[in-house]
Protein backbone atom coordinates (compact mmCIF):
# COMPACT_ATOMS: atom_id res chain seq x y z
CA UNK A 1 0.00 0.00 0.00
CA UNK A 2 1.56 3.56 -0.94
CA UNK A 3 1.54 6.65 1.32
CA UNK A 4 -0.12 4.97 4.03
CA UNK A 5 -1.66 7.54 6.49
CA UNK A 6 -2.86 4.97 9.46
CA UNK A 7 -0.74 2.55 10.12
CA UNK A 8 -2.40 -0.38 13.29
CA UNK A 9 -0.35 -2.64 14.76
CA UNK A 10 -1.78 -4.77 17.41
CA UNK A 11 -3.80 -2.67 19.30
CA UNK A 12 -5.60 -3.75 21.83
CA UNK A 13 -8.07 -2.34 24.22
CA UNK A 14 -8.76 -4.30 27.61
CA UNK A 15 -11.21 -3.12 30.70
CA UNK A 16 -12.21 -4.91 33.58
CA UNK A 17 -15.64 -5.03 35.02
CA UNK A 18 -15.75 -6.79 37.85
CA UNK A 19 -14.29 -10.39 37.21
CA UNK A 20 -14.65 -10.20 33.50
CA UNK A 21 -11.83 -9.11 31.28
CA UNK A 22 -13.23 -7.33 28.14
CA UNK A 23 -11.34 -6.92 24.80
CA UNK A 24 -13.12 -3.99 23.30
CA UNK A 25 -10.12 -4.12 20.18
CA UNK A 26 -8.33 -7.49 20.24
CA UNK A 27 -4.79 -7.39 18.81
CA UNK A 28 -6.08 -5.34 15.77
CA UNK A 29 -3.56 -4.59 12.71
CA UNK A 30 -5.14 -2.14 9.76
CA UNK A 31 -3.33 0.02 7.57
CA UNK A 32 -5.11 2.98 5.62
CA UNK A 33 -3.59 4.51 2.37
CA UNK A 34 -3.92 7.87 1.68
CA UNK A 35 -7.16 9.02 0.13
CA UNK A 36 -9.10 5.68 0.45
CA UNK A 37 -12.84 6.12 1.96
CA UNK A 38 -13.19 3.35 4.18
CA UNK A 39 -16.31 2.30 6.34
CA UNK A 40 -15.71 0.23 9.69
CA UNK A 41 -19.15 -1.55 9.83
CA UNK A 42 -20.42 -3.42 12.83
CA UNK A 43 -22.90 -3.56 15.46
CA UNK A 44 -23.33 -2.10 18.60
CA UNK A 45 -20.89 -3.24 21.34
CA UNK A 46 -18.37 -4.42 18.65
CA UNK A 47 -15.85 -2.13 19.70
CA UNK A 48 -15.76 0.13 16.10
CA UNK A 49 -15.54 3.07 17.79
CA UNK A 50 -13.29 1.85 20.47
CA UNK A 51 -11.31 1.60 17.46
CA UNK A 52 -11.28 4.79 15.75
CA UNK A 53 -11.22 6.53 19.30
CA UNK A 54 -7.25 4.84 19.44
CA UNK A 55 -6.90 5.53 16.17
CA UNK A 56 -7.76 9.26 16.91
CA UNK A 57 -5.96 9.31 19.33
CA UNK A 58 -8.67 9.96 21.79
CA UNK A 59 -8.03 6.94 24.31
CA UNK A 60 -4.96 5.03 24.80
CA UNK A 61 -4.53 1.42 23.81
CA UNK A 62 -3.62 -1.40 26.58
CA UNK A 63 -1.12 -3.02 24.45
CA UNK A 64 0.12 -1.94 20.49
CA UNK A 65 1.20 0.70 18.10
CA UNK A 66 -0.75 3.59 16.21
CA UNK A 67 0.78 5.42 14.08
CA UNK A 68 -1.23 8.65 11.79
CA UNK A 69 1.54 10.19 8.86
CA UNK A 70 4.46 8.50 9.87
CA UNK A 71 3.92 9.40 13.72
CA UNK A 72 3.96 7.35 16.20
CA UNK A 73 1.13 8.70 18.32
CA UNK A 74 1.28 6.22 21.04
CA UNK A 75 4.70 7.36 21.82
CA UNK A 76 3.12 11.05 22.59
CA UNK A 77 2.19 12.60 25.92
CA UNK A 78 -1.20 13.91 26.56
CA UNK A 79 -0.42 17.35 25.86
CA UNK A 80 1.58 16.76 22.62
CA UNK A 81 -1.14 14.06 21.41
CA UNK A 82 -4.23 16.86 21.72
CA UNK A 83 -1.41 19.32 20.04
CA UNK A 84 -0.91 16.51 17.04
CA UNK A 85 -4.91 16.03 17.02
CA UNK A 86 -5.16 19.74 16.63
CA UNK A 87 -2.84 19.73 13.07
CA UNK A 88 -3.54 16.18 11.99
CA UNK A 89 -6.68 14.60 12.24
CA UNK A 90 -9.60 15.74 11.51
CA UNK A 91 -13.46 14.63 13.42
CA UNK A 92 -17.41 14.73 12.63
CA UNK A 93 -19.43 13.20 15.55
CA UNK A 94 -22.81 12.13 15.57
CA UNK A 95 -23.69 14.94 17.59
CA UNK A 96 -22.16 17.66 15.68
CA UNK A 97 -20.45 19.29 18.33
CA UNK A 98 -20.35 23.19 17.03
CA UNK A 99 -19.84 25.80 18.87
CA UNK A 100 -23.07 27.67 19.51
CA UNK A 101 -22.14 30.71 20.09
CA UNK A 102 -19.77 30.90 16.58
CA UNK A 103 -21.22 31.55 13.26
CA UNK A 104 -20.97 28.50 10.51
CA UNK A 105 -18.23 30.49 9.07
CA UNK A 106 -16.33 31.05 12.96
CA UNK A 107 -16.80 27.56 13.66
CA UNK A 108 -15.27 26.10 10.36
CA UNK A 109 -12.61 28.60 10.64
CA UNK A 110 -11.91 27.85 14.68
CA UNK A 111 -9.54 25.40 14.66
CA UNK A 112 -7.44 27.63 11.83
CA UNK A 113 -7.31 30.51 14.70
CA UNK A 114 -5.75 27.87 16.96
CA UNK A 115 -2.96 27.33 14.41
CA UNK A 116 -2.23 30.92 14.24
CA UNK A 117 -3.24 31.11 10.55
CA UNK A 118 -3.39 34.72 8.73
CA UNK A 119 -6.50 36.17 8.49
CA UNK A 120 -6.47 36.30 5.08
CA UNK A 121 -5.73 32.78 4.45
CA UNK A 122 -8.86 31.58 6.88
CA UNK A 123 -11.12 33.62 5.02
CA UNK A 124 -10.42 32.41 1.45
CA UNK A 125 -10.15 28.85 3.23
CA UNK A 126 -13.77 28.93 4.71
CA UNK A 127 -15.01 30.46 1.74
CA UNK A 128 -13.85 27.53 -0.13
CA UNK A 129 -15.55 25.30 1.95
CA UNK A 130 -18.46 27.30 2.87
CA UNK A 131 -19.23 26.53 -0.83
CA UNK A 132 -18.12 22.76 -0.97
CA UNK A 133 -20.79 21.97 1.66
CA UNK A 134 -22.94 24.44 0.14
CA UNK A 135 -23.73 26.69 2.54
CA UNK A 136 -22.57 30.45 1.47
CA UNK A 137 -26.24 31.75 2.49
CA UNK A 138 -25.68 30.46 5.88
CA UNK A 139 -22.18 31.31 6.98
CA UNK A 140 -23.29 34.20 9.54
CA UNK A 141 -25.76 31.75 10.83
CA UNK A 142 -25.33 30.21 14.15
CA UNK A 143 -25.79 26.14 14.82
CA UNK A 144 -29.08 26.95 16.54
CA UNK A 145 -30.27 28.45 12.84
CA UNK A 146 -29.09 25.52 11.34
CA UNK A 147 -31.20 22.46 10.51
CA UNK A 148 -29.49 19.48 11.76
CA UNK A 149 -28.38 18.21 8.01
CA UNK A 150 -26.54 21.59 7.97
CA UNK A 151 -24.94 21.14 11.28
CA UNK A 152 -23.06 18.47 9.85
CA UNK A 153 -22.01 20.74 6.91
CA UNK A 154 -20.41 22.78 8.98
CA UNK A 155 -18.94 19.89 11.02
CA UNK A 156 -17.43 18.42 8.15
CA UNK A 157 -16.66 21.75 6.70
CA UNK A 158 -14.49 22.53 10.35
CA UNK A 159 -12.94 19.06 10.41
CA UNK A 160 -11.33 19.47 6.52
CA UNK A 161 -10.72 23.46 7.52
CA UNK A 162 -6.94 22.53 7.79
CA UNK A 163 -6.32 19.60 5.42
CA UNK A 164 -5.57 16.68 7.64
CA UNK A 165 -3.98 13.43 7.18
CA UNK A 166 -7.41 11.99 7.42
CA UNK A 167 -10.94 12.54 8.15
CA UNK A 168 -12.72 10.43 11.30
CA UNK A 169 -16.30 10.34 11.08
CA UNK A 170 -18.15 8.07 14.09
CA UNK A 171 -21.76 7.48 13.07
CA UNK A 172 -21.82 10.71 11.11
CA UNK A 173 -25.77 10.55 9.78
CA UNK A 174 -27.09 8.67 12.39
CA UNK A 175 -29.01 11.94 13.42
CA UNK A 176 -29.94 12.63 9.91
CA UNK A 177 -33.30 12.01 7.44
CA UNK A 178 -32.60 10.32 5.01
CA UNK A 179 -32.14 13.51 2.32
CA UNK A 180 -30.12 15.20 4.47
CA UNK A 181 -27.68 11.89 4.62
CA UNK A 182 -27.66 11.72 0.59
CA UNK A 183 -26.99 15.25 0.83
CA UNK A 184 -23.90 15.09 2.72
CA UNK A 185 -22.48 11.96 1.68
CA UNK A 186 -22.66 13.43 -1.77
CA UNK A 187 -20.57 16.18 -0.25
CA UNK A 188 -18.22 14.47 1.28
CA UNK A 189 -17.51 11.63 -1.69
CA UNK A 190 -16.95 15.04 -4.14
CA UNK A 191 -14.45 16.33 -1.17
CA UNK A 192 -12.83 13.15 -1.16
CA UNK A 193 -12.01 13.29 -4.40
CA UNK A 194 -11.01 16.71 -5.14
CA UNK A 195 -9.03 17.23 -2.19
CA UNK A 196 -7.85 13.63 -1.42
CA UNK A 197 -9.06 13.39 1.46
CA UNK A 198 -8.88 10.09 3.48
CA UNK A 199 -11.93 9.53 5.42
CA UNK A 200 -12.89 6.56 7.74
CA UNK A 201 -16.42 6.27 8.95
CA UNK A 202 -17.78 4.36 11.66
CA UNK A 203 -21.22 3.24 10.63
CA UNK A 204 -24.16 0.75 10.58
CA UNK A 205 -26.11 3.04 7.82
CA UNK A 206 -26.26 0.82 4.70
CA UNK A 207 -26.25 4.47 2.44
CA UNK A 208 -22.79 4.72 4.15
CA UNK A 209 -21.78 1.68 3.63
CA UNK A 210 -22.89 1.70 -0.09
CA UNK A 211 -20.60 4.71 -1.01
CA UNK A 212 -17.66 3.23 0.63
CA UNK A 213 -14.26 2.13 -1.48
CA UNK A 214 -13.41 0.16 1.67
CA UNK A 215 -15.53 -2.24 3.90
CA UNK A 216 -14.00 -3.38 7.21
CA UNK A 217 -16.49 -5.08 9.43
CA UNK A 218 -15.85 -5.34 12.79
CA UNK A 219 -17.09 -7.55 15.46
CA UNK A 220 -16.04 -8.93 19.16
CA UNK A 221 -13.10 -6.18 19.03
CA UNK A 222 -11.69 -8.20 15.91
CA UNK A 223 -11.69 -7.53 11.68
CA UNK A 224 -13.59 -10.32 10.74
CA UNK A 225 -13.28 -8.86 6.50
CA UNK A 226 -11.29 -6.73 4.98
CA UNK A 227 -13.23 -5.76 1.57
CA UNK A 228 -11.79 -3.08 -1.34
CA UNK A 229 -14.80 -2.00 -3.88
CA UNK A 230 -14.53 -1.58 -7.44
Amino acid sequence: MKDVVISVEGASKIYSDGDRTIHAVDQVDLKVGRGEFTAIVGPSGSGKTTLLNLIGGLDHPSHGKISVAGKVITDLSDNELINFRREHIGFVFQAFNLLPVLSAAENIGFILQLQGTPKAQIKARVDQLLEAVELTDRRDHRPNELSGGQQQRVAVARALASKPAFVLADEPTANLDSASTENLLDIMARLNASEGTTLLFSTHDQRVIDRAKRIIRFDDGKIISDETVQ
